[in-house]
């Protein structure tokens, strides 16, 4: 594996003043960052969550408090490179937190970093190993043959549906509530095309397009990865695209917005938001992070089931995945590691709590439990955990990187009709191209 340094990671990871980050000396965070060893709990741990996750991770955080009577110190940072580059400053000090969340999309390069604790041996004492895990998130957790994150979820990209307006367009089985086998992408167009006939709606379905690059790429390449393999490869020097693969990709999609006209070409979160809350399309293309947004909107019933196989032969959900991680430090004690590998094993165990924000637990205890699988609609889609395609490893890839952005602008132009599938093509494949040749940031 091609190793990154610690400062290539902060450089690559975003900026951030390293006196604003020390400004706040008297927390945990500042002093971890100013060289003294945050000592405020048995256990300091740093996440991003806020909204209804946030409040799901300090239900499990206190839980875990009140069980164990242990202290934690529990610290939310910004989202994003922020986030990551903190992490950067802090491990590079040699005080970082004990515990702290990364998206399996980023732990290649943290690995590469040396940001990392290898995890397999401490944590397979305690019972936490390979076998109980998703396979798809425990390989992207794994780099060269080590592990380096213990996943705690699988977050996909999904489809969601309105149940009676798919009812009236004849695409319930006899449960009134499941839609009907799909098979291949002639299923998926014709489901949507009865939907916009027999409701009389101006479309059928709905992806946030505009200003939302993220979604734009999530769509495209869960498209993409039923036909080809990964777009760049070694690190993401080298790019590996199947060019016809790519054509077939945008084609389809642009049809979907353009000449079948099932889609708007252009639509914000807030337009996505508000056609299926009304009941003005029957199908939403988004992440099972927006469950919460949904269950609570009066005389909405809806579902979620994970996306047919599309374009190949078989099933594609393009994810990502949080996972808790152990930043290396040479200075952490045998009891601070232990402590760190109880707190994992009891926000795993609780895995179902995290479960209400629509994630798929990794940890097969908790998706097989009888308390998860009477979830709905989240045990629907753990089907889409098995089936998962991540950002493929790269020192510019991974959740919320300028990759994202720049690749989901190109699919954005296409599927808004400025960019014919050939011209698409061409413009990722030079964006790829100036990603893949430039040098890691020094």
């Amino acid at each position: 594996m091609t190793g990154f340094s610690r400062r290539q990671f902060l450089a690559a990871g975003g900026s951030v003043s390293l006196a604003v980050a020390m400004s706040g000396c008297s927390t945990p965070i500042g002093s971890s960052l100013s060289g003294a060893q945050p000592s405020t709990a048995d256990v300091i741990f740093w996440h991003l969550f806020g909204g209804g996750d946030g409040e799901n991770m300090a239900t499990m955080v206190d839980t875990y408090r009140g069980s164990s009577r242990s202290s934690v110190e529990s610290t939310l940072l910004s989202w994003g490179n922020p986030f990551y580059t903190k992490l950067a400053l802090s491990t590079s000090s040699g005080r970082p937190p004990d515990v702290t969340v990364a998206h399996l999309s980023r732990v290649p390069l943290l690995a590469g970093a040396e940001l990392l604790q290898p995890v397999a041996d401490q944590f397979a004492d305690a019972g936490i190993t390979e076998d109980k895990f998703t396979p798809a998130a425990w390989e992207k957790a794994t780099v060269d043959d080590t592990t380096y994150a213990v996943p705690l979820d699988t977050h996909p990209f999904v489809l969601f549906y309105n149940t009676e307006l798919a009812q009236q367009a004849g695409l319930l089985d006899e449960t009134g509530e499941n839609l009907k086998p799909m098979r291949n992408s002639d299923d998926f167009v014709a489901a949507l095309q009865a939907m916009k006939d027999s409701t009389g709606n101006e479309y059928a379905a709905v992806a946030s397009i505009t200003v939302d690059p993220s979604t734009c790429w999530r769509l495209f390449m869960m498209t993409y990865s039923g036909l080809a393999g990964p777009i760049v490869e070694d690190l993401g020097t080298r790019v590996t695209i199947d060019r016809a693969a790519m054509e077939e990709s945008f084609a389809f999609l642009q049809s979907l917005t353009g000449d079948r006209g099932l889609m708007p070409r252009t639509a914000t979160a807030t337009t996505s938001s508000t056609l299926f809350s009304r009941g003005e399309v029957g199908f939403l293309f988004d992440g099972v992070w927006q469950i919460p947004t949904y269950r609570d909107v009066e005389g909405l019933d809806f579902n979620v089931v994970p996306f047919p196989a599309l374009l190949g032969p078989e099933p594609v959900a393009y994810a990502d995945s949080h996972a808790l991680v152990l930043p290396r430090s040479t200075g952490r004690s045998d009891e601070r590691t232990a402590n760190a590998v109880r707190f994992v094993e009891g926000l795993l165990d609780q895995s179902s709590t995290w479960a209400d924000g629509g994630h798929v637990p990794a940890w097969l205890p908790a998706q097989e439990s009888k308390e998860f699988l009477e979830l709905q609609p989240q045990s629907n889609y753990t089907e889409a955990a098995f089936n998962a395609v991540y950002d493929p490893p790269g020192w510019y890839t991974g959740a919320g990187s300028d990759f994202q952005t720049a690749m989901g602008s190109v699919v954005a132009s296409v599927l808004t009709g400025a960019t014919d599938p050939a011209g698409g093509v061409g413009a990722l494949t030079s964006r790829l191209q100036t990603f893949a040749t430039a040098r890691p940031p020094v």
